[in-house]
């Protein structure tokens, strides 16, 4: 985690440098060398902190040693993004051109008090970064005492060299397992297939992946079934010879002196040649196809039958080595784990002594939520302990402060953290800032990491798309569990095993903090902490202020929907100037915010969504020039936002739909950076205040919009000012209508002038209220849709030909009160396909729909993927076509 945030620092002050000079301008003077000698000496401790991130597991000065240079790191990145901030001030303040009128020139040159302001603050942070060099040097040479190493010690904690033996008597609840296993390696479907057939177990460490593979490697039927048994431990790095070498060895039942791999493979293809094998490869977490195909092609040439059995924390693994089947393995149920547990905490013990003790045990098998090594580590601590309130002691400990669980349980979750990439780590360990048990939403995630800078902003892909592949990364190394997914089968939202939440706190060290209580309580809690990111819980019954004392240094700061503030006192509110996150949602105790928010410089992600007595904004949040994400949805009584928020450049994610304003406020065509903006509300032809439509011609990178009140645009000419069609990465699209003021023949002119690029992925039309559809509706123009919404549009008798649009998976149409028929015209005129890909198909709320008929002409299919057909509240509809009632298999119907 510290050589991730070093990572950060460095790149920030070689993008200052390089700005510096591109700008020529030198905000902070005096401190060149101390920046590039600053630079030399953070490279060299760099060099050891990987070292130093393995053995603070064990050496307590280690630990404290890693801690300091840690905050160190925090507080250098505090200096550079204030520095950093400055540049961008100076750049946004600075003329537009040589050119410009001596009176616009004039009003650009600052007062002498912003001049003053501006050479003091410069200097304080010359005198901060002299003052981090200093402490830069003293903890460089502290590291000379603790003989670190440049590179990756082989040291603890090491990995576990995994046997193919396993005591069948202590394994509890993995029959069903064990029993799909057996099926794929015993089953006959795949005798014929060419080459081994290969089957992946995937979970997260400690879940039992090695122990199932070990059942069914012994099992009496596997032996009988195949000619050879083959038990291979990878682990990491994987490294063809010397699996060649174990395979060989495993097969001949000794040892070999064989290192050529030609040799090794000649050697391995004569013992299996065709013969039927099972070779289990344990703990695999290479990704690189290239070298797994050097070990796969040498396994060609055994019997029909033969399996290749894969155990791997990283789902990405069995993608790459094309397994056929792939078992995720989730955790012991509740009985199961008592039974583990008991089994273990109990041998030995007589039964009077296990009555005395099973009620506390139950309790404390049911702390390792379901995870056998956390099960396995505890029963085998409780077995040396017979007194009750030994027992009693444990179960209200925490989990870390175990010795038991840094021997044995912390070394499997540490091997997969180690192998993560710095970026990774610490986007993993950013989520001990979550309570336990707690519904992350992925979206929010890849945001806060975002305000964190986690995510590399240099690089010419998306943040967001990084931010996804990070998360989809960890979720493939088991990290997260319990996903929700959208139609598509993308994660929206997910949670964090217990026991892998206790890691990722054990390794922030208190810099994640979680404070529930009550008010009163929680001004001592946070005074008696350092962290930098926080999530305050506060019990709705509590009616009292947030006090925030000694909190100065939060990055992060999480406010749990429930809890009642009456407000923020200024004196602990202006406190949290280092702020990169701030979430206050689903308070409804929050009428406005103080103008000190403005202060909050490094503040990038503000969410107040769902604050339903929100009035206002101060002005000064347009002061906010890094901020990435605002969010206001559903704060209902929100009447304005800030007139300067054109000058949030930064601004990428503008949400403000569901709120009291009636527009947004003009100059939101200068945030070119934005990437969503919903709530875009037409203001009507007197609000010379409000933003109009054509403000959108410049905001070319957006990939999510949503426009209300359509039907209050003038005319179509302004409407086709928007350049909607030239919004290439425009993906997601909700064009709403009401509420209606215009007439039919206005309305639809402005839809012909709002024809998206053909590109889009995802339209939502609302409340088009005029018959006919525009002709980009009736014509394939948008071949790349892949998810259609029409609701209430009332005046429209007709389908569009929607079954022309080749990539449709999800349709729903609801609120059509005029359409009675439903027929040819909706499948459209391919001669071919109708809706080659859609999967679901939702009606509802159509009041006059009598008549549904979907007929294969011949050569031609309909619908031929559908999997799901939802029809409500259409009393009318006759019946449902035979075509689709008789599909093999049936299709899914809610009525």
């Amino acid at each position: 985690m510290a050589d991730a945030l070093l990572s950060i620092v460095l790149d920030r002050l070689a993008s200052l440098i390089q700005q510096q000079i591109h700008q020529e301008v030198s905000l902070v003077v005096g401190v060149e060398t101390e920046i590039q000698s600053l630079t030399d000496t953070l490279q060299v401790v760099r060099a050891v902190v990987a070292d130093a991130e393995k053995r603070q597991v064990k050496e307590e000065l280690v630990k404290v040693w890693l801690q300091r240079l840690k905050d160190i790191a925090y507080q250098m990145d505090d200096v550079l993004d204030e520095w950093s901030t400055s540049l961008l001030k100076s750049q946004i303040e600075r003329p537009e051109s040589p050119s410009m009128s001596k009176k616009k020139v004039s009003s650009c040159i600052p007062s002498p008090c912003i001049c003053f302001k501006r050479v003091a603050g410069r200097r304080d942070i010359a005198l901060k970064i002299k003052d981090i060099k200093q402490q830069v040097d003293d903890i460089a040479n502290q590291s000379n005492r603790f003989n670190f190493t440049s590179r990756f010690s082989n040291e603890e904690p090491q990995r576990l060299i995994t046997i193919s033996a396993v005591d069948i008597s202590e394994v509890c609840g993995r029959d069903k397992d064990r029993d799909t296993i057996l099926r794929q390696l015993l089953g006959e479907s795949c005798e014929q297939n060419l080459g081994p057939y290969t089957i992946s177990v995937v979970g997260m460490g400690g879940i039992g992946k090695t122990t199932l593979a070990q059942l069914v490697f012994h099992h009496d039927e596997v032996k009988a079934h195949f000619d050879k048994t083959i038990w291979v431990c990878v682990s990491d790095p994987f490294v063809p010879i010397r699996i060649l070498r174990a395979i060989l060895e495993a097969l001949q039942g000794q040892s070999s002196d064989l290192h050529d791999p030609e040799a090794l493979q000649q050697k391995i293809q004569e013992s299996i040649d065709g013969k039927k094998f099972l070779l289990v490869l344990d703990d695999v977490w290479n990704e690189d196809y290239q070298l797994w195909e050097q070990l796969k092609n040498c396994l060609k040439c055994g019997g029909g039958g033969s399996r290749i059995l894969v155990t791997t924390r990283n789902e990405s693994v069995a993608r790459m080595m094309m397994s056929t089947y792939v078992h995720p393995l989730g955790s012991l149920s509740l009985d199961q784990s008592r039974a583990l547990f008991s089994q273990i905490a109990f041998f030995r013990k007589g039964a009077e002594k296990a009555e005395e003790l099973k009620e506390i045990g139950e309790k404390i098998a049911d702390k390792c939520k379901g995870l056998p090594l956390a099960v396995k580590a505890l029963g085998s601590l409780m077995q040396s302990k017979n007194n009750k309130q030994d027992w009693e002691n444990v179960l209200n400990s925490e989990m870390w402060e175990l010795d038991v669980f840094e021997k044995k349980l912390s070394r499997a979750l540490l091997l997969s953290y180690y192998d993560l990439p710095p970026p990774l780590k610490l986007c993993f360990s950013y989520c001990a800032v979550f309570p336990k048990d707690h519904t992350v939403q992925i979206d929010h995630l890849i945001k806060l990491w975002m305000a964190q800078s986690y995510l590399d902003s240099k690089s010419d892909r998306e943040m967001e798309t990084i931010g996804r592949e990070y998360f989809e990364n960890l979720a493939g190394r088991s990290f997260f569990q319990d996903f929700e997914k959208d139609v598509e089968g993308n994660i929206i939202r997910c949670k964090m095993h217990d026991i892998v939440h206790d890691f990722a706190q054990f390794l922030t060290n208190n810099e994640c903090l979680i404070v529930e209580d009550d008010c009163e309580n929680l001004k001592t809690n946070l005074s008696l902490q350092k962290g930098r990111h926080a999530t305050v819980i506060v019990h709705g019954s509590t009616r009292s202020s947030l006090s925030i004392n000694n909190a100065r240094n939060l990055h992060t700061l999480l406010v749990v929907n429930r809890c009642r503030i009456d407000s923020f006192p200024l004196d602990s509110f202006q406190q949290l100037k280092y702020l990169r996150a701030m979430d206050l949602s689903d308070n409804d105790s929050i009428v406005e915010l103080p103008r000190e928010v403005g202060e909050f410089i490094h503040l990038r992600y503000l969410n107040l969504s769902w604050c339903q007595r929100l009035e206002t904004l101060p002005e000064t949040i347009s002061e906010l020039c890094n901020l990435q994400t605002l969010n206001v949805r559903f704060c209902s009584e929100l009447r304005k936002l800030p007139q300067g928020i054109g000058s949030l450049i930064n601004l990428r994610h503008l949400e403000a739909q569901h709120c009291s304003h009636r527009g947004l406020p003009k100059g939101v065509g200068r945030l070119t950076s934005l990437r969503t903006l919903s709530g875009f509300i037409v203001g009507g032809e007197n609000r010379s205040d409000v933003c109009k439509i054509e403000e959108m011609r410049g905001l070319k990178e957006l990939r999510e919009l949503e426009i209300t009140g359509l039907s209050k645009v003038e005319d179509a000419g302004e409407a086709e000012k928007a350049e909607l069609k030239n919004k290439k990465q425009l993906y997601g699209l909700t064009l709403n209508f009401g509420p209606r003021s215009s007439q039919p023949v206005e309305m639809k002119e402005v839809a012909e002038a709002l024809q998206p690029h053909p590109d889009l992925k995802s339209l939502r039309i609302a409340s088009y209220q005029v018959e006919e559809w525009p002709r980009w509706m009736m014509e394939p123009s948008l071949l790349q849709l892949t998810q259609l919404f029409l609701s209430f549009c009332v005046r429209c008798q007709c389908l569009p030909p929607l079954g022309d649009l080749p990539l449709l998976e999800i349709l729903k149409i609801e609120f059509m009160m005029k359409v009675k028929y439903v027929g040819g015209e909706f499948l459209g005129s391919s001669s071919k396909i109708a809706f080659p890909r859609l999967k679901h198909l939702s009606f509802a709320v159509m009041s006059e729909w009598e008549n549904w008929e979907v007929k294969e002409e011949k050569g031609r299919k309909v619908m031929p993927c559908l999997l799901s057909l939802k029809i409500e509240r259409s009393p009318k509809l006759a019946a449902v076509p035979d075509l689709l009632l008789q599909r093999t298999p049936p299709i899914k119907l809610f009525f």
